[in-house]
């Protein structure tokens, strides 16, 4: 079974503003459940905020609480899978890269942190003074989405914006000049984690990536600990078993042929390396996963 990559094109009409989707959640769970149901891509930034429902939201294989007052947003790419116990309610919206950083030329999405790091929470959970003010913002969005009002794309991008900078408040804790002092750490993070999304599966060296950034391996091990509380390898090997995991649920091929794609000739290795990370073989892993299916 290959994983479906849903685009923004499959929820929305064509007389709709372009690379953008907003919906109450429980109309759209409605409309789409079909395509949401199982686990899923998007090729787009995806933003849920919960007023009510319960249950599990598993994304890139953790799984976090569905409870009033959960907000998720989601990076393109991602795997994702709606378990619920009781049913959502609360707002949604979707948009492309194109769609908010044409507008915002001066910065872009990864900018925000939950956006920013792989290795960064995709979910926040908002007190309950917080949840009024969070609905309105979400609840404007989808209101404008739905009307013919004139500059509705700017007012939704402005309110999208607000969102996001009234979530990031939420979520950094360290001071601005702490934020300022460690600007350049940050941007070899981010320079570090986009070299492994293009290389992990050939380069799986610490030496090999700080090489790459002209940086001491060294100092780039420290980087990941002082920003991210991991190890350089660490990283590395989070990327490659992530994606191990999504193609041995996924992809169809034997679990041999997943190993060498990954870049191990060795499946026994590969095996020890996937146990010792997550405790359990890649095969014990497909049984059981497939059992909750």
């Amino acid at each position: 079974m290959n994983l479906p990559i849903l685009d923004i094109a499959q929820f929305t009409k064509t007389e709709n503003i372009d690379g953008f989707y907003a919906n109450d959640l429980e109309t759209h769970l409605s409309n789409n459940w079909k395509i949401v149901s199982k686990a899923h891509k998007h090729n787009f930034y995806l933003s849920v905020f919960f007023i009510e429902g319960e249950g599990l939201h598993e994304i890139d294989f953790a799984t976090y609480d569905i409870r009033p007052g959960s907000v998720f947003l989601l990076r393109p790419g991602q795997t994702h899978l709606w378990r619920f116990t009781q049913k959502g309610k609360g707002y949604i919206f979707f948009h492309s890269k194109e769609f908010y950083e044409a507008m915002y030329q001066h910065k872009n999405l990864s900018s925000f942190p939950f956006f920013f790091s792989t290795q960064n929470s995709p979910c926040i959970y908002l007190q309950e003074d917080q949840r009024a003010y969070m609905g309105q913002l979400f609840k404007t969005i989808v209101e404008e989405f739905q009307s013919e009002a004139i500059l509705r794309k700017q007012k939704i991008l402005n309110f999208i914006d607000l969102i996001y900078i009234e979530l990031s408040r939420l979520v950094i804790k360290d001071s601005f000049q702490d934020l300022v002092s460690s600007k350049n750490n940050m941007m070899k993070l981010y320079e570090f984690e986009n070299l492994i999304e293009e290389k992990f599966t050939t380069d799986k060296s610490a030496i090999a990536y700080a090489k790459m950034m002209n940086i001491s391996a060294k100092h780039l091990n420290r980087i990941c600990k002082k920003t991210l509380g991991k190890t350089t390898t660490d990283i590395i090997l989070d990327r490659v078993f992530l994606e191990a995991k999504r193609l041995i649920l996924y992809s169809g091929e034997n679990l041999t042929e997943i190993a060498w794609g990954l870049g191990y000739t060795d499946y026994a290795h590969f095996s020890k390396l996937f146990k010792q990370r997550n405790g359990i073989t890649p095969s014990a892993f497909q049984k059981e996963y497939l059992k909750k299916e």
